[in-house]
Parts: structure tokens; C-alpha cells; sequence
């Protein structure tokens, strides 16, 4: 026996077939419209529970908000049990989900209007869950107060004791599997017909289990892959599915319209109101006269988004082709506020607290502008002012400067560094050209001039630093604050030449960090970084105490105190010509919002221009704490240094956010 289950031209299912120990649906329809609405209106159901071939046959998804639901009128108790004689325990876990009678228990509907209309959505949701789950001759049967739906329909009031009880019954019937698979077109579409009659590549293969949901995931590949090739408006237009009773086989035909190809044609801007337009349509970068690409709509929407001066960006196409081909695109924006100011702030045991502020200007002149004055304080735990450290600094930031991809940045800034070691006073300028070469490499290249008047361990000298810097960086990350996989690798050198000590010097440094998560959901994820510089110049002493290398603190070796690991002249640290550290971590995500960290963390700086391992590596080992918030994980770390000397601690303790690489 052959039953058609659905064959449309719009994508709404056709009307299920009728069974004699099932509600005639015609029935259900009626009285849905009928007795359903006042229900919905005071006690609204999760109308995604039955998804029918992307069909919700009684409106869209709800929030899924309890709270925002009114107060239930006449609420009506029941009972409510569910039997699925010959189901697996699973596929009854997955009907149990998708009834409202079952899953809403704790919130009673209206009346026995309420109750019935609930009774009745669940035997569509049911069907519907079947038909997810491969049985397409499964039938279901609900009782209410002894009565079948329809008897229940026709009766006055509700016969027996309260709460009333209602029984569900779902047979599954046997697995339906795959059988034919026709996927066609009526035209020929240039790299993708071919794959239109091989129905395994969108996931149907002949013999395998008959899930609805695999037709729609292979409906949306298809219109996906037919966007991709250039047909904006491609779209299934219609779907005949057969159940053949006999065999236990669905027949799937698809029938694929792909419309006309286009290319990108003119870009318009709505919604800007201080950003320059033609600025917004050059960041963009849509290449109008090339052949359409959803993939390059969505890089132009993330590029539009990287500039910081949008609350929201949608790239809209025009509802049809032009006469040559060619199809508009709208750019919809709205801007943020321009103004922002912010606060943060940290604290470790060894290094006490520490906090910043900035004011910010967006769009300084209606091209992505970016005007920052930032202030900090740390040390605040010592007790002396005159042992905090502080810095200010004023920069701008110029996107597009160059054309789109570059950026021109510049800043003057002043600070005080008093670690043990040092104490350091500075004024740096600078100016750099940048420029992002794809989705994860860029570089950036430019100077700057640096004065410094510094005391240590050789006594008190002033630098004058005049360098050219260069810096690469590839970054594949998933979520630079969280990363679960992904590389993130830098390389920086600059050559630099003190005018007042008379040296030339080069500075370098490397550093790669690797994420990989161990299970499908990222629960388990490891993490590792290396990182390694040296500094090729006369002597130690010729070099600025705050550019020498000096490990330990939270950036580096944890447990250790900050910048107290290295080489030592009389008992102090001097700072090193070179360095190697390497940290490994092991993240565990308890719960969506907890996570715990363990990690250890070794390295040593070097008087040598090049990492002298024969001196050791230090090593500390920790464990901590992640609270996961919308803007990264709040880091809570305990540190034990495992060979500590002069000035470090028993333990150190670290707060802030983000992981700690």
C-alpha cells in the first residue's frame, strides 16, 4: 500500500492519512481553530515541539519565557501517562519531550476547553515526533477521562474524578528506510546538477533510516549549495514524499528551482548617520560584477562588524535580478553610541591590584575613527605611592586608511614600572601601519621613539631608543577568550639603536599557543604555549631594564612573583638577554557556567643571547576556577612555585578575565 505524505509546491505538508483507531484530522483541524485559541491565548504551548517538514502547523516558535506568561484562568488538574508498547526507551524519552501534555504538567491549562485543545495539539506533535524519528505508520490514540477525543469533543463536561486522568497510546509500527531518492532540476545548473542525482551527498542513502529531519537538512544543503554557486533565489519547490506500506520504504523526490544566476550589482547604505557612506561601502569590499557568494555577504558583514562602530550590520539583497544580471544589495546599519567610557580591574596576591580606565571616542570624523585615553594604576597593595605603577596614554586609530584591510595607528604614552628589579620611568611614541592579508594572518610595521630613566641593579641610566618594528601574527582561534580550537602565533622583531649609550641592539621574540578540544561539545579542552626571545646586544646592562626578559607573574611562570624570575647579580634579578617559557593547561567544563582548570607552567630567563637551558627551568603548578560570562570567563588561579627564591611567595593567587592564554 502506497501512502503519500506529503507532495506541495509551497513546502507545507499535505494532510496526514487517516487511520481508523486515529482522530479523523480533518476533525482536529477544525476544533483547533475552534477550541485551541482561547488555550493558547492564557496557557500558550512550545509550538517547535512539532516541526512537520519545517511546517508549525499552529504558529511559531515561542520564546520558551515562563515568566512572561500571564496567569493561568480556571486552571483544570489531570493526570497524564504515556505507553509506547514495542518502543524503545529512547524513542519514548523523545515522545514524552515532544507532549505538552506530559512536558507542561506543572502548568495546568484553562478548563476542560484547555485540556482537550492541549490533547489535541499533542496528537499532531506526536505524529510529527514519529515522523522525525523514521515511523511513518505509527498510530496514536488519546483518552481523556475514558473518553476518545472525539467522544470528549461532543461531551457537556468531563465525566469521573478530578484530577482527570488522560492516557496516551502510540504505537510506532515498524522503521520505515530510505527507498528511491530523486533529486532533479528542470534546468541544468553548472557545478551542482551533478550532485543533484546523487542523493547521498545530501545525506539520503537508500536503506537508511527514514528521518524527516534528514530530508529538511538535505533541502537546505541543496538551496545552500545552489546560493553558493550564484543563484540567490534557489528554493525547493516541491516535495513529494511516498510511504510504501509493503516494504517499509519512503520514496523522497525533490524538485529544485534554481532561478536565474547573478553577480553583485550596485551597493546602497541605509541607516548611517555619522559614518561617511561610501567609507562603509569600500570597507565592505563587495565585488560587484562578480558572481553572488553568501559566503562573501557574511565576510563583509563580519568586516563591517570588526570596526566597533556598529550595534548591528545586515546586508540586505534586493527581491530581484536586474535585466543585466546584476543584483542590488542594501548595507543596513545603526551605529553605536560614540562615546564610551570603561572600567577594569585585577588583582594577584603577589602583585596586589591593580586598575584602568578609558574614554573612547567612536567615528572621531565619520570614518571609523578611533580617539583612546587610557589610565592605570597598579601595585596598589604596597604602601609607599611612590612604589605604584601608572601609565597614561592618548592614541588614534584609523581604519581604512590605506584602503580597506589597513589600518594607521599612533600613540604617546607615559608609565612608571617599579617590580622588584627596577624601577623604570618612560615616554614612548609610536606610529604603525597595518594591514590584515586574510581571515587569520596580518602584520604590522612601524617605529617608535623611547625615553627611558631607569634604576637597578647597575645603578640609575637613561636610554634613548630609536627602533623599527615588525610584527607578524596568525590567529585561527574559535573565540580569542575562550578558545577551544584553533593556533594563535607571533613573531616581533626590531632592530633599535640607543643614541644615548651609543648601542645598537635587535630585540626578538616568538610566541605560538595551541587549543584543542577533546570532545564534540568542548567540554574537555587542551591548551599549550610556547614562547622564546632574545636580545642580541653588548651586555645586559646596555639594555633598558624594562625591554630586558624577566619571567614569572600571571602572564608567565604562575606562583612565581612578577618579573623575579631570571638571572640575579648580588641576590636581585638583572633581566635577561633572552627567555623560554612554556605553559600547558588542561580545561574541564563542569557545567555551562563553571569550569576548572589544572595547569603548569615552567621558564627561565637567560644572561645569554640565547636561551641557556643548562641554567634549569623554574616550574609552577596551579589549579583554578572558570565562571563563564557573556564576555569571557572570569579566571580565579592558585600557583605553587616549585622552587622558589628571594622575594617569591608561599603561593600566589590570580583574578580576572579571560583564560590565562
Amino acid at each position: 500500500m502506497l501512502v503519500r505524505i506529503c507532495e506541495t509546491s509551497d513546502l507545507r505538508p499535505c494532510a496526514l492519512r487517516r487511520h481508523p483507531e486515529r482522530l479523523p484530522l480533518r476533525l482536529a483541524y477544525r476544533v483547533s481553530v475552534l477550541a485551541l485559541a482561547a488555550a493558547l491565548v492564557v496557557a500558550p504551548g512550545r509550538a517547535d515541539a512539532l516541526d512537520l517538514f519545517g511546517w508549525l502547523p499552529f504558529g511559531s516558535k515561542s520564546s520558551g519565557k515562563e515568566d512572561d506568561q500571564p496567569a493561568v484562568v480556571d486552571p483544570f488538574p489531570y493526570t497524564a501517562r504515556l505507553d509506547v508498547p514495542g518502543g524503545s526507551p529512547g524513542l519514548k524519552d523523545a515522545l514524552t519531550a515532544s507532549s505538552e501534555l506530559l512536558s507542561q504538567r506543572d502548568r495546568l491549562p484553562s478548563g476542560e476547553a484547555g485540556l482537550i485543545a492541549r490533547a489535541i495539539s499533542d496528537f499532531e506533535r506526536l505524529i510529527g515526533r514519529l515522523y522525525v524519528e523514521g515511523f511513518y505508520a505509527g498510530t496514536v490514540t488519546i483518552r481523556v477521562a475514558g473518553l476518545d477525543l472525539q467522544q470528549a469533543l461532543g461531551a457537556a463536561s468531563l465525566p469521573g474524578p478530578r484530577p482527570v486522568p488522560v492516557t496516551i497510546s502510540v504505537d510506532p509500527g515498524p522503521l520505515f528506510s530510505f527507498g528511491n531518492i530523486d533529486i532533479s532540476s528542470s534546468e541544468d545548473i553548472p557545478g551542482v546538477s551533478g550532485r543533484l542525482s546523487e542523493g547521498a551527498s545530501y545525506g539520503l542513502v537508500p536503506g537508511e533510516t527514514a528521518n524527516s529531519q534528514k530530508i529538511l537538512q538535505a533541502e537546505r544543503a541543496i538551496v545552500s549549495d545552489l546560493k553558493a554557486a550564484g543563484y540567490p533565489f534557489a528554493r525547493i519547490s516541491r516535495r513529494e514524499i511516498v510511504a510504501d506500506h509493503d516494504t517499509n520504504r519512503l520514496d523522497v523526490r525533490l524538485a529544485v528551482a534554481a532561478g536565474r544566476a547573478a553577480r553583485f550589482g550596485a551597493v546602497s547604505v541605509s541607516g548611517a548617520e555619522v559614518t561617511d557612506p561610501d567609507f562603509i561601502v569600500t570597507q565592505a569590499m563587495l565585488p560587484v560584477g562578480e558572481a553572488y557568494s553568501p559566503a562573501k555577504l557574511n565576510r563583509a558583514t563580519e568586516r563591517l562588524n570588526d570596526l566597533g562602530i556598529f550595534s548591528s550590520v545586515r546586508i540586505v539583497p534586493a527581491d530581484s535580478i536586474g535585466p543585466d544580471g546584476l543584483l542590488p544589495v542594501t548595507i543596513e546599519v545603526s551605529e553605536r553610541k560614540r562615546n564610551v567610557i570603561g572600567v577594569g580591574a585585577n588583582w594577584s596576591s603577589s602583585e596586589g591590584f591593580g586598575a584602568e580606565s578609558y574614554w573612547r571616542r567612536r567615528n572621531l570624523f565619520g570614518r571609523g575613527e578611533l580617539l583612546s585615553i587610557e589610565g592605570s594604576v597598579g601595585r596598589i597593595a604596597d604602601n609607599s605611592l611612590s612604589d605604584l605603577e601608572y601609565s597614561a596614554r592618548i592614541a588614534l586609530e584609523k581604519p581604512g586608511a590605506f584602503g580597506p584591510q589597513t589600518r594607521f595607528t599612533t600613540s604617546l604614552g607615559a608609565k612608571q614600572e617599579v617590580p622588584d628589579a627596577y624601577r623604570s620611568r618612560s615616554i614612548t611614541a609610536d606610529a604603525f601601519y597595518e594591514r590584515d592579508v586574510n581571515d587569520s594572518l596580518s602584520f604590522k610595521l612601524g617605529g617608535e621613539v623611547q625615553y627611558a630613566d631607569e634604576n637597578d641593579v647597575f645603578g640609575n641610566q637613561t636610554y634613548l631608543l630609536t627602533g623599527v618594528i615588525g610584527q607578524v601574527n596568525y590567529d585561527t582561534r574559535d573565540d580569542p577568550l575562550n578558545p577551544t580550537k584553533g593556533i594563535n602565533a607571533l613573531v616581533f622583531a626590531e632592530p633599535a639603536y640607543d643614541a644615548r649609550g651609543g648601542n645598537a641592539m635587535l630585540f626578538t621574540r616568538g610566541q605560538i599557543s595551541a587549543y584543542q578540544a577533546l570532545d564534540e561539545a568542548a567540554r574537555f579542552v587542551l591548551a599549550g604555549r610556547l614562547g622564546a626571545g632574545s636580545i642580541i646586544a653588548p651586555s645586559v646592562r646596555d639594555i633598558p631594564a624594562a625591554r630586558r626578559f624577566f619571567s614569572g607573574g600571571g602572564g608567565s611562570i604562575r606562583g612565581y612573583a612578577y618579573r623575579n624570575v631570571g638571572p640575579r647579580r648580588n641576590g636581585e634579578v638583572t633581566g635577561g638577554r633572552s627567555f623560554f617559557e612554556a605553559s600547558g593547561e588542561i580545561r574541564v567544563k563542569a557545567t555551562d557556567t563553571i569550569g576548572v582548570v589544572g595547569f603548569v607552567d615552567a621558564g627561565n630567563s637567560f644572561d645569554a643571547m640565547y636561551p641557556d637551558f643548562s641554567q634549569g627551568l623554574k616550574v609552577g603548578v596551579g589549579a583554578g576556577l572558570r565562571y563563564f560570562t557573556p564576555v569571557g570567563p572570569l579566571r580565579f588561579d592558585f600557583a605553587v612555585p616549585l622552587d622558589p627564591e628571594k622575594d617569591d611567595p608561599d603561593f600566589a593567587i590570580y583574578v580576572g578575565l579571560s583564560q590565562a592564554f
